[in-house]
């Protein structure tokens, strides 16, 4: 789950539409890069930033840090987690989405068929149970099933396999968490302060990513890659449909809300930018002199399974894959790189003073190390190169 993760985040990179910029081209035989320099993008402030936005980081890093106990001397109970593998069937026959391994699911939780009149729910038929038990329940779809309402008050047996039963407990924000977590801070205090600027970095990272995109022309494709991002993407997918016990072309209508055509458009087009971002971050990287040390690498793998809540990094590599984690550790470098080189533009804030006899507006804008320059200056409002070039360009 965790490689789709990281995968499904690569997969956010969305399609921009292109136009012609002023500025160096790289290119190999898979894209061409019309600038890397200068690229604008909108100014991130730290006061755009909500109390909202951290809270949501920091419960998200608390999750990640979550503390996971393997129960084997009682049986499932509500608030449990389990990892189950279960068989649906329909007077015998298996149907689509009703089956799956390995999948985990929280007793409780509500997130599977619930009871009825007449029949127990899927979860609390597993309550009860010990690890390794094999056994069989039986549910009924409720009577309004609007994901797919052929299944409508449909009566269906699965076969459970319990494999594992473990707790999972959230640690809560205390002084003391923040300074086994954090290099930076010492208080709870200052652990919001730090979360405010890695929400700043990280908002203008993805803009970044999205700004860059549009300077990036595809010319080919790796033979593959295309296709094993739309598989992964189509798995991913599955799950989510098998957990609501329908098949994806049924998950794909009543859930998203759009024709399997369109999902396949769009599948295709997002895996065709994963895999233009992939080739231009290498080819930046190359040319740049951009591509992480073997030292860097291995640090960046150890804060990715920190983040994860492990501190086995070689467990955590596996299980994510080395090759998928360097794509993103390259990438990061490279887009920190851009970032570095941008150019913040101010936002447009509400007209003042719209009386006023000045014609004269305030086209500063910040680059990406918080200099000001101003514009007017500039018809193409391209940036002055103040780096030296790597030989490699």
């Amino acid at each position: 789950m965790k490689k789709k993760l990281i995968t499904v985040l690569m997969a956010g990179v969305l399609a921009a539409s292109f136009a012609g910029c002023s500025g160096r081209e790289l290119s190999n035989e898979y894209v061409t890069v019309d600038q890397y320099k200068g690229i604008e993008v909108a100014q991130v402030l730290p006061e755009d930033i909500t109390d909202d936005d951290i809270d949501s980081e920091i419960q998200l890093r608390l999750q990640m840090s979550v503390k996971e106990e393997t129960i084997t001397d009682r049986p499932a109970q509500d608030g449990d987690m389990v990892d189950i593998d279960f068989t649906g069937t329909i007077d015998g026959e298996e149907f689509s989405g009703g089956s799956a391994e390995g999948y985990v699911l929280q007793l409780g939780s509500g997130s599977m068929i619930g009871a009825t009149d007449d029949y127990k729910g899927f979860e609390e038929q597993i309550a009860g149970h010990n690890t390794g038990e094999e056994f069989d329940i039986q549910v009924q779809f409720p009577e309004d099933y609007s994901l797919n309402p052929d299944m409508s008050g449909v009566v269906a047996d699965f076969h459970i396999v319990l494999n594992e039963i473990y707790t999972s407990e959230v640690p809560e924000l205390t002084d003391e968490w923040v300074q086994e977590n954090s290099e930076e801070s010492d208080t709870v205090e200052e652990y919001q302060e730090e979360i405010r600027q890695f929400c700043v970095d990280h908002l203008l990272a993805t803009e970044m990513q999205d700004a860059f995109l549009a300077h990036v022309e595809a010319k080919a494709y790796p033979d593959g890659e295309v296709e094993a991002q739309i598989a992964d993407g189509e798995e991913y997918y599955n799950q989510y449909a098998a957990s609501a016990g329908l098949d994806l072309d049924t998950f794909i209508v009543n859930y998203m809300g759009m024709t399997r055509e369109d999902f396949d458009a769009q599948m295709k087009e997002s895996a065709q930018n994963v895999v233009k971002m992939k080739e231009a971050v290498k080819l930046l990287a190359d040319k740049l002199d951009l591509e992480p040390s073997e030292e860097e690498y291995q640090e960046g793998m150890a804060l990715y399974a920190a983040m994860a809540g492990t501190t086995d990094v070689e467990a955590y590599t596996e299980s994510v894959g080395e090759d998928l984690l360097k794509d993103v550790i390259r990438q990061d470098a490279v887009m920190q790189y851009l970032v570095d080189q941008c150019v913040q533009v101010e936002q447009d804030s509400t007209e003042e003073d719209t009386g006023s006899d000045s014609s004269t507006s305030d086209d500063s804008s910040t680059s990406g190390d918080g200099s000001t320059s101003d514009d007017s200056s500039s018809e193409d409002g391209s940036a002055e190169d103040t780096g030296s070039e790597n030989s490699g360009e």
